[in-house]
Parts: structure tokens; C-alpha cells; sequence
């Protein structure tokens, strides 16, 4: 199988990460999504990463709970990169060169992003892990992927989803009549709030004409599927 997309980005949520433990990092897990990852490379896509850090922290819900928010945000920058140093120990054990660039300077263990520096790399077939958000507190790392995705000019966004295989006009864990879309535009998303990915992400894509596909990354072989093309889980705009 060939790729469909030349230059791809794919949005990981940290909590992809624990497993069934729900916190940390599960090393089985994040083998099986290194392993996925290498296939697609193989199938002759550039590849780019961002991930979240909900695993370790979601600023968000630290700031429910009293944290200020600033501060909870770059924590989740924080656990952002810690995630982003697993994913590509696991990468480079499945023998694929991979680079870290950080919107927070760690210079000790992550590259600082330049958006020249990250399309090099694409270049030369490194995978490259977008970690620390946009290094900005206010914004998701569902923004963060867009901006990215924007910045190095990737065809589509990979949404990989944790046991859910698309976008449903309701939840569908509590409504077994829940509808899911096979297409969407980005102002039917943006209208009914479907939480396809925040709402500044979502105008972003919009602005830029950036295709989505939201799909479940815990079916085997599914996101070999989508790079290549095949119809599976919904698609947003494009």
C-alpha cells in the first residue's frame, strides 16, 4: 500500500499513552503505536507528531481544581515533552529517525522549534515530535497540531481517537441512537459543537482549508488504513 498524502501530521492525546492504567506511560502501548507509525513511514509519508500530555497533567483540570491556570498550562507543556521523549525512544527502537522540537527551550533533551529546522527533517524522512503545545497557556494542543500542521505545510490531520471511530451528533457511550458522520463541513462542526478538536483549532483548519479525519487509533491497522486513503472514520472539511 501507498500513501494518499505526501506530508501528514498526527494529533496524539497523551492519555493514548496509559493504557488501561489510565495515568503514565504503558511501554506496551506505546510500542504497538510506534510500531503503526514506522508502517506509515514505510508506506512513504513524511510524518509529524504533536502530543498532549493528559497522561501526566491536563491544565485544564489542574485549573478546576484551584491551579492557576497559566501555571497548569505549561505543566501540561511540561508532561507535552515528557511524552514526546517516550514516543520517540519508541520510534527510534523501531529504527526510525526521529527528532523532538520543543516551543519550550530544553535544549538538554529537545530541539528548539524553527519551522525551517522541522521541514528539513521532514525532508530527510525523520519523523518529527511536536512537543510543548504552541508554548503558549490558553491554547490546546489540538491548536498546537493545527498551527503546526499550517506551519509545515502537511496535507491532513490525523485525529487518532481512543475507542471511538469518528465524530457522532451525540456520545455515543451513552446514547446507542448516537448518528456518526461520514463527512463534515467545518462550519456544520463548528455550529453544533460536535468536539471534533476545540473551537479555535477547528476556524483554524477552516482559515487554512486543512482537512480532518477523525478515526480510532485503537483498531490495528487503522491509521495504515487512513494514510492510505481508505475510507475510515470521518472526515472534516478538504
Amino acid at each position: 500500500m501507498k500513501t494518499a498524502f505526501r506530508r501528514l501530521l498526527i494529533k496524539l492525546s497523551g492519555g493514548q499513552l496509559a493504557g488501561e492504567n489510565g495515568f503514565g506511560i504503558s511501554p506496551a502501548v506505546i510500542s504497538r503505536i510506534a510500531r503503526e507509525i514506522r508502517e506509515v513511514h514505510e508506506m512513504g509519508s513524511q510524518l509529524c507528531i504533536v502530543i498532549g500530555g493528559g497522561n501526566v497533567i491536563r491544565g485544564i483540570d489542574a485549573a478546576e481544581q484551584g491551579l492557576d491556570r497559566t501555571s497548569a498550562d505549561y505543566m501540561g507543556m511540561l508532561a507535552s515533552i515528557i511524552n514526546a521523549l517516550a514516543l520517540q525512544d519508541a520510534l527510534e527502537k523501531e529504527g526510525l529517525a526521529t527528532r523532538v522540537l520543543s516551543a519550550l527551550e530544553i535544549q538538554s533533551v529537545a530541539e528548539p522549534y524553527i519551522r525551517r529546522r522541522a521541514v528539513r527533517h521532514l525532508e530527510k524522512g525523520r519523523v518529527v515530535v511536536f512537543a510543548g503545545g504552541t508554548g503558549n497557556p490558553y491554547f490546546t494542543t489540538d491548536t498546537a497540531a493545527v498551527l503546526r500542521a499550517a506551519e509545515v505545510d502537511a496535507e491532513i490531520i490525523l485525529m487518532a481517537k481512543q475507542g471511538v471511530d469518528g465524530v457522532y451528533d451525540s456520545d455515543p457511550k451513552t446514547n446507542p441512537n448516537a448518528k456518526r458522520y461520514d463527512r463534515l463541513s467545518y462550519d456544520e462542526a463548528i455550529a453544533k459543537n460536535l468536539r471534533v478538536m476545540d473551537q479555535t483549532a477547528l476556524a483554524l483548519c477552516r482559515e487554512n482549508n486543512l482537512p480532518i479525519i477523525v478515526f480510532d487509533m485503537s483498531t490495528a491497522g487503522n491509521i495504515r488504513r487512513v494514510a492510505g486513503g481508505e475510507e475510515v472514520g470521518t472526515r472534516v472539511g478538504g
